[in-house]
């Protein structure tokens, strides 16, 4: 602490002091009396449920994807490289409703893809589906810029040593590569599950709001605003635990 300058103190402050102060408003306006109510209503619990379950299936679909797609971006070398990344982290940019809509617009109905897998049966806007497809397209530059930037501070001495003893290249990536990142791995899955888990804008426009189906917590949390604020404000707060409990599982895991 003696070798920061000391004005650091004061921004830093008044950082946390954006962000908490929010966090404990929306604290002080939670019925407490009735707050298990509230939280444990059917359709709540439904939303919850459909939240946890989409969100970690985006999160392992980013994992299988964003893993290859960092190493690429890391690792080689080829013109519009620098494009491609620019591309793969445009989601990180675009206003969720934007993503939404370019999702409907590939597995729609109508859409560049939707309209072949009809054909063969398959609906995938408006369904369970579609949920995790959103969430994933939000949440998978989370994963790839945190593996990516790991990638490049740890180098390649040691694959090179590997690859010098005769490793083969998927076993210098499984057994040496990967293990070097392994924790900014666990922390990129981890800001991929809470950004699913917070998912609004792109899974109302694409899934749509059908209770059960698609109908997710901040769906819910949204629909319930205007008929019973009480509820809208505990689920809130319920959201904001399950995601504060996530992070700190993540951290305490990346730290041991």
């Amino acid at each position: 602490m003696n070798a920061l300058p000391r004005w650091v103190l004061l921004p830093a402050l008044l950082g946390g002091l954006f962000v908490l102060l929010p966090l404990a408003a929306m604290a002080a306006r939670v019925q407490w009396s009735s707050f298990g109510a509230l939280i444990t209503s059917e359709a709540s619990l439904s939303a919850l449920r459909l939240s946890v379950q989409t969100s970690a299936t985006s999160a392992l679909l980013c994992v299988l994807v964003g893993v290859p797609m960092s190493v690429l971006l890391a690792r080689a070398e080829f013109r519009g490289l620098s494009l491609l990344r620019s591309l793969v982290l445009l989601p990180l940019v675009l206003p969720p409703v934007v993503g939404g809509i370019a999702l409907l617009y590939t597995f729609g109905r109508q859409g560049l893809l939707g309209r072949h897998l009809e054909m063969l049966g398959l609906e995938i806007a408006f369904s369970t589906t579609a949920v995790v497809i959103a969430q994933t397209f939000v949440a998978l530059p989370f994963l790839v810029i945190s593996l990516e930037g790991a990638l490049r501070t740890a180098g390649t001495r040691y694959e090179s040593a590997a690859a010098s003893l005769g490793a083969r290249p998927s076993r210098v990536l499984l057994g040496v590569t990967l293990p070097l990142v392994l924790p900014a791995l666990l922390s990129g899955t981890v800001l991929a599950f809470a950004r699913a888990l917070g998912e609004f804008g792109a899974t109302i426009t694409f899934a749509g709001s059908l209770q059960g189906t698609t109908r997710t917590l901040p769906l819910e949390i949204y629909l319930q605003r205007e008929s019973d604020p009480d509820a809208a404000v505990a689920l809130a707060f319920l959201l904001m635990i399950v995601a504060v409990l996530v992070i700190a599982a993540a951290r305490r895991r990346v730290s041991t």
